[in-house]
C-alpha cells in the first residue's frame, strides 16, 4: 500500500499527518520545531531523522511512502529549502518531496482545496490566495518590524500602548491597563516594571502577542481604547485582504479565516467580516475545515498523482 506524508513545520513543534490510498488517516503525531532561524542545526537533524523514522513505521517501510510534501514559514530564505531537503535526503527518505510556505499548506487544508483565499492572524499575520489558473499572490508576512499589521503581536504592542498612554494622560483611563498588570503578575501602576519586561533582552515577539487575549476581555465590557485596537486590526486585515481577492479576481471566491485573533476574537472577526460582507459581497467567509498538516498530506496526493498520472 502507498502512503503521503504532510509536514507543517511550525516555530514551537511539527505536526505529521499521514494517510494511505484510499484516503485514510493512518497516522497523525507531533514533535518538535524544524526551524533553522530559531534552533540549533544538530537538534533540527535529529527532530527530521525521528519524524522520517516514524514515517516509515507507520508505512512499514520508508519505500512505501511515496510523496512527503513540508510546508513551513521562512522555506524561501537563502538556503532553507536546501538544507532542510539535505536532512530529510540525510534522514533516509528517498520518495518524492514537495516544499512549500505554510500559507499554502494552510490553504489547502482550510479549503480542501488548493483555490481560494486564507487569511491568517495568528502571532503574525499574512493573506494567501491562489485561483483556477494558478495565479498566486501573497500579502503581509513579512515580520513584526516592518509588518504583521492586525497580528497578536501588534495588538500585543498597542495593547501596552495604551496602558502608556492612559498612565501619562494621553488617553483616558482604561481597563486594559489592570488587565496587563494581572496578566504579567504585577503590582497596579507599576509602569516600571512593565517597561523593564518589555524591553528585557530575552523579550520575544511570542511574549508581545500572548498579550492579545486581553483584547477580547476589554471588548467585552465596552473599554473604548479596546475598541479602536479591535477596529484598527481588522481595518488592517483587509488592507491585507482586498489586493489579493482584486489580484486574483477572486471577489467571488472563498476565503478562510485563520489563525488565533481570528479565531478568538468575535470583535474583529465581526468587524472584518462586516468590512468584507459591504466591498466583497460574493466573497464567502468560512472558518478552517483542516489544519496545514491535513493540507501538506493533501498536496502530497496532489504532486504525486500529477507525476503519476
Amino acid at each position: 500500500m502507498r502512503f503521503v506524508a504532510g509536514l507543517d513545520g511550525g516555530g514551537t513543534k511539527t505536526k505529521v499527518a499521514i494517510a494511505d490510498e484510499s484516503g485514510r488517516m493512518a497516522e497523525t503525531f507531533t514533535l518538535g520545531p524544524i526551524n533553522y532561524n530559531g534552533q540549533d542545526e544538530r537538534v533540527v537533524e535529529r527532530t527530521i531523522e525521528e519524524i522520517v523514522a516514524r514515517i516509515g513505521r507507520v508505512c512499514g517501510s520508508l519505500e512505501h511512502c511515496v510523496h512527503l510534501c513540508l510546508g513551513a514559514a521562512g522555506i524561501s530564505a537563502a538556503g532553507v529549502a536546501e538544507r532542510l531537503t539535505a536532512a530529510i535526503r540525510n534522514a533516509g527518505y528517498q520518495g518524492g518531496l514537495t516544499l512549500a510556505g505554510d500559507h499554502e499548506t494552510a490553504l489547502y487544508g482550510a479549503l480542501s482545496q488548493p483555490h481560494g483565499i486564507i487569511l491568517v492572524a495568528g502571532t503574525g499575520s499574512i493573506c494567501f490566495g491562489r485561483n483556477e489558473q494558478g495565479c498566486t499572490h501573497r500579502t503581509g508576512g513579512f515580520g513584526h518590524l516592518i509588518d504583521d499589521e492586525g497580528s497578536g503581536y501588534s495588538i500585543g504592542r498597542q495593547l501596552l500602548s495604551a496602558l502608556v498612554q492612559a498612565s501619562d494622560g494621553r488617553i483616558p483611563p482604561t481597563v486594559i491597563s489592570q488587565r496587563i498588570y494581572e496578566t504579567l503578575q504585577l503590582p497596579n501602576d507599576s509602569l516600571r516594571e512593565v517597561i523593564g519586561f518589555v524591553y528585557d533582552p530575552r523579550r520575544t515577539k511570542k511574549d508581545i502577542a500572548a498579550l492579545a487575549p486581553i483584547l477580547s476581555e476589554a471588548c467585552s465590557v465596552g473599554d473604548i481604547a479596546a475598541l479602536n485596537i479591535a477596529r484598527h486590526s481588522a481595518d488592517a486585515l483587509f488592507e491585507l485582504l482586498a489586493p489579493v481577492a482584486e489580484c486574483l479576481d477572486l471577489q467571488s471566491g472563498h476565503l478562510a479565516l485563520a489563525g488565533s485573533v481570528l479565531l478568538q476574537n468575535r470583535f474583529i472577526q465581526s468587524s472584518l467580516r462586516e468590512r468584507i460582507a459591504a466591498s466583497c459581497p460574493g466573497l464567502s467567509c468560512t472558518l478552517p475545515e483542516h489544519d496545514a498538516a491535513w493540507g501538506a498530506m493533501m498536496m502530497a496526493w496532489h504532486y504525486y498523482s500529477d507525476v503519476h498520472h
